[in-house]
């Protein structure tokens, strides 16, 4: 099988699915969510990028080009996953982007300093979202350029 035809280039965790759906949606319209996963809470997302739990045993030593992150997360809240991820040498390159509806300086302050590449408040209205979903897909994996 080929080994790139499994390559997760999105990691997108998000517990509200309409956003999620939306944000797939935006993505597909561009071509940039064939090798997109969703997780819904901040336990899977660490399961999946570690090999643990439900993903025991799964391939980690190709992770995701992006993770889209969303801070309000049940079992394990997004500002941990970004300290876990960002403190751990094997997922700590990978570009993490907050994707959240919280519009709170200290939360901006927090992930930029725990480490986040990006952090953008959702947009309230459809089109906005959409629009905004799209260019953060097509910068996040056709123009930056990430270590190998």
């Amino acid at each position: 099988m080929n080994n790139e035809a499994k390559e997760v280039e999105i990691l997108l965790v998000e517990d509200n699915a309409t956003d999620a759906e939306l944000t797939i949606r935006a993505l597909k319209k561009n071509n940039l969510a064939n090798n997109l996963v969703w997780v819904k809470d901040g336990a899977e997302a660490l399961d999946f990028l570690f090999g643990t739990g439900a993903y025991a045993g799964s391939n980690v030593t190709c992770p995701p080009k992006v993770i889209l992150l969303d801070l309000r997360l049940p079992k394990v809240d997004g500002m941990e996953v970004l300290r876990r991820v960002k403190a751990d040498e094997r997922t700590r390159s990978i570009p993490v982007v907050v994707l959240t509806s919280s519009k709170e300086d200290r939360d901006v302050a927090e992930s930029y300093q725990l480490g986040v590449n990006s952090f953008i408040s959702k947009p309230v209205g459809f089109e906005e979202f959409a629009k905004t979903v799209s260019e953060l897909g097509l910068y996040w994996l056709l123009v930056n350029r990430s270590p190998k």
